[in-house]
């Protein structure tokens, strides 16, 4: 069984956390998935 690693990344809006997770991904040559908060929210009204 492989180990999976899941980091998560908080901040304000525009401090940059998609770059960051961006950066990270590319170090992980193509090993990584990067789903957003977008993704997976649904509004509920």
């Amino acid at each position: 069984m492989t180990k999976s690693i899941i980091i998560g990344i908080a901040g304000g809006s525009g401090a940059g956390k998609t770059t960051l997770a961006k950066a990270l991904a590319d170090r992980c040559n193509g090993r990584a998935l990067l789903i957003s908060h977008d993704r997976y929210y649904r509004y509920i009204p």
